[in-house]
């Protein structure tokens, strides 16, 4: 019989961590962000370093944990107070149940700090919208900006 695969484990990142996580990130990106931000979108995020940035930067400030499967990295979350930043599964490891175990915990650490809990995603970024409806989040409003438009969901402790 084979023997199952240990559990994901969700830690904080560390600084031998950084490189692995933005390469994911840079890959997640590329293959899922642009039939939604569009080629130039995401070329300029990629190649201006604006991806690499966002990850160090949340990670100077002690927010941004890792998923690790068997030693290796397959997902990222950055949180900043109550709000899940970013949620991120390698894009060679989805649709294996790592993204809905990721925001479970996800929500579970800052459950343990908040009653609500929030996150945005982007309006046309129809997928991860289905999926946290699909998880149990509730819309709250559409947020304009000077980029493109992003949906808020928020979530209550106990819902």
């Amino acid at each position: 019989m084979p023997q199952p695969l240990p559990a994901p484990v969700l830690r904080p990142a560390l600084e031998e961590d950084l490189a692995v996580l933005e390469e994911l990130a840079r890959r997640t990106i590329d293959a899922r962000y642009r039939s939604f931000l569009g080629d130039e979108g995401v070329d300029w995020f990629i190649n201006s370093g604006a991806s690499d940035d966002h990850i160090e930067s949340h990670f100077r400030k002690g927010h941004l944990h890792c998923m690790e499967v068997s030693g290796d990295l397959v997902g990222l979350l950055i949180t900043d107070e109550s709000t899940i930043d970013l949620l991120m599964i390698d894009v060679d490891r989805q649709r294996q149940g790592l993204g809905r175990l990721l925001l479970s915990q996800a929500e579970q650490l800052l459950f343990a700090e908040y009653q609500e809990i929030r996150l945005e995603t982007f309006a046309t970024n129809a997928t991860a919208v289905a999926f946290y409806e699909a998880c149990g989040w509730s819309q709250s409003g559409q947020l304009e900006s000077d980029g493109p438009d992003r949906i808020e969901f928020r979530r209550r402790r106990g819902m």
